[in-house]
């Protein structure tokens, strides 16, 4: 059995302790995880281990020819060759066992000793267990399922963009088939589809693998111990990574008692120091006092940051309608070709979470960026409700933050009043703690003005949320504070995520984007994967690009968004709420007059939709007219003319309540 052991490491940077002797047993079979607040040493651990970093003292021992595999966080490019070519690079421990081979079948001919021969038997055993002869079908496999296709296999490495290039690293890294895997934040640059099967792939190595990640979902199913990192000491627990949260928390009550008992001890000792360190009649007692809280103090109690408790919510949501937002026939292509968004309709509802779901490349992003009017190139149109205040969140918008400011004073000079006292902990709870805070713009990492633009965004009174990637560059402990204020937020959201337990937590309908087509799912993330295994086997029959949104689901089919299929479809009878007649392609096609009467009664309920929603967003605004006026001294400090705007605002909202369950009863 293959093993790296270490013993009692220690390093440490001027006066910080990084690692104060650690010791753990890395060997064939270890599915762990090395967790840890941000700046403890993760990274650090990690390249000790995989002998990039010498300790200051401690050791490491090795099986002889173990070999490990390391993959670090970023940074990692690839040029001069082909795809493939930097693919078979992963096997050159492969050439080089094979060459030794070579070598002494050589001196086997003239010199046949038992040593020799032992040796030829033992390298020709471990490149076969090492599947090397089967080289070429592993670096398709793991290229594949890591998001490549067969068309990439022969471009130049130096074409993929820094995530992609990082995928091939880590492909490198998974193809060597190493004894001991070392993978820092492997999921940073991978999308769901290429995550579930990074999942697979490390539940059936065979190797050991220690991992660092902030995707929780993904912990939970590949590792089963945990190693946490804390004040430079080790500590391992068993079990995947939510048993290890909840053992800890556990923990975390009897420490923070400790804690607060030490709080007050140290607070008093220092204001009996503060109070007489002067005074010659209590110099003596003050000194000893002194002794006292030094002693305290080399035995300080610390709470890991990651395990701190912190809330916060977004500001009230302003009022808008049951109508947030509609889409209809939204297209784009690039350059003329292909379309990655075809005649695309949504009908998105007060209060919704949706999560834009689809491969690399499928449109999620561009999407977003359309719906927040930063990409005008498109065709078809965009129908906000009454009322509605968009902010919007991504990458790009966060290399706009620049100046000179410290992020506390920027964020102050934005902050709603009621939120200032808060931003330290909103801060922290971004992984901006202790002097961070005074950082200037200008200095700041992509990573830290992504973190940063995501909480201004976050400060506003909107209501209506677009975040595309907001778990990038957070930790854990960062996101679940983003989910909780998400699942507190009174308004609506439409993001892109490639975290699942985050999708998972937070999503309330799905979109799924694919070659230019698109599915709805009324339902959360479970529910869409529960719907997508239904499905298989069964074609893509139901992926429609025409889908409407408020049709009626059986229990074995999509609920459909928008429209009816194109004329080419089938289309269902007139009436029918069953999506498998809706869907069906292989039945008879109807006859032209059919058709014409079916698309005529389409158009004739969709311009009474149309009508219902222009008449309720209508109705709102008035309604919204009459509240505002109730916020006027002049009105609400003269009783009657209180009443009769408030007897008119209850009016309004008799008709909106009445138009709106006509527009359900059209809608179904």
């Amino acid at each position: 059995m293959a093993f790296v052991q270490f013993s009692k490491v220690s390093l440490a940077f001027g006066d910080r302790d990084i690692l104060k002797e650690v010791s753990v047993n890395l060997q064939s079979g270890t599915k762990a995880a090395l967790t840890g607040a941000n700046g403890t040493g993760k990274s650090t651990l990690i390249k000790v281990m995989a002998g990039l970093m010498q300790p200051d003292s401690g050791t490491r021992v090795a099986q002889k020819d173990a070999r490990i595999a390391y993959l670090p966080q970023s940074g990692l490019t690839h040029k001069g060759c082909t795809l493939k070519e930097e693919a078979d690079k992963a096997f050159q421990f492969g050439y080089e066992m094979q060459e030794k081979i070579d070598e002494l079948g050589e001196r086997l001919k003239t010199n046949a000793t038992d040593a020799i021969i032992e040796e030829q038997s033992r390298l020709i055993q471990a490149l076969d267990d090492s599947g090397w002869h089967r080289r070429e079908a592993t670096a398709e496999s793991v290229l594949i399922g890591l998001g490549f296709t067969r068309e990439d296999f022969g471009r130049n490495t130096e074409e993929f963009s820094g995530g992609w290039q990082m995928r091939i690293a880590l492909a490198k890294a998974l193809m060597q088939n190493p004894d001991i895997l070392l993978l820092d934040e492997p999921t940073n640059y991978l999308d769901l589809e290429a995550r579930n099967w990074l999942e697979g792939f490390l539940k059936d190595f065979r190797g050991g693998f220690l991992l660092v990640s902030h995707d929780r979902y993904f912990l939970d199913v590949t590792i089963n111990e945990v190693y946490e990192l804390f004040n430079g000491e080790l500590k391992q627990y068993s079990g995947n990574f939510t048993h290890y949260e909840k053992v800890r928390e556990q923990e975390l009550v009897t420490l923070m008692h400790e804690y607060e008992k030490q709080q007050e001890e140290i607070a008093h000792l220092q204001e009996f120091i503060d109070r007489f360190r002067y005074k010659a009649t209590k110099a003596v007692a003050a000194q000893e006092r002194i002794k006292m809280l030094d002693k305290i103090l080399e035995h300080k109690i610390e709470i890991p940051e990651s395990l701190k408790k912190i809330h916060f919510k977004f500001p009230a949501a302003p009022h808008a309608g049951r109508l947030v937002l509609r889409l209809n026939g939204i297209t784009k292509s690039y350059d003329g070709t292909e379309k990655i968004l075809d005649n695309l309709e949504l009908t998105l509802e007060n209060g919704e979470r949706l999560v834009v779901a689809g491969r690399n490349g499928a449109g999620k992003s561009t999407l977003l960026r359309i719906i927040a009017g930063q990409d005008p190139d498109f065709t078809g149109e965009i129908v906000p409700g009454a009322g509605v205040q968009m902010g919007y969140f991504s990458q790009d918008n966060a290399e706009k933050i620049k100046g000179q400011q410290s992020i506390l004073d920027y964020l102050e000079s934005e902050a709603p009043l009621e939120l200032i006292p808060k931003l330290r902990d909103m801060l922290g709870a971004f992984l901006f703690r202790g002097d961070d805070v005074y950082k200037s713009l200008d200095v700041l990492s992509g990573g830290e003005k992504s973190r940063v633009a995501l909480l201004l965004l976050l400060l506003k009174p909107i209501n209506l949320l677009i975040l595309d990637e907001p778990t990038n560059h957070l930790d854990m402990h960062s996101k679940d504070v983003l989910l909780q204020a998400m699942m507190d937020f009174g308004g609506t959201v439409i993001f892109v995520s490639h975290d699942r337990g985050f999708i998972e937590g937070a999503a309330t309908k799905v979109l799924e984007l694919k070659h230019g087509e698109y599915k709805y799912f009324p339902g959360d993330y479970k529910y869409y994967l529960e719907q997508i295994e239904k499905q298989e086997g069964k074609g893509d029959v139901l992926f429609s690009k025409n889908l409407k949104s408020k049709t009626k689901l059986d229990s074995e089919a999509y609920l459909p968004l928008a429209s009816a299929a194109k004329a080419s479809s089938a289309t269902p009878s007139a009436g029918s709420d069953n999506p498998r007649n809706a869907g069906s392609a292989s039945g008879a096609q109807l006859s032209w007059e059919e058709q014409k009467k079916l698309e005529a009664a389409k158009r004739k309920k969709e311009k009474a939709l149309a009508e219902c929603e222009n008449k309720i967003a209508e109705l709102e605004e008035k309604k919204a007219e009459y509240e505002n006026q109730m916020a006027n001294p002049e009105v609400y400090s003269n009783g009657e003319k209180a009443k009769a705007v408030q007897t008119k605002i209850e009016e309004l909202a008799s008709q909106i309540s009445e138009w709106e369950e006509k527009w359900a009863e059209l809608a179904e």
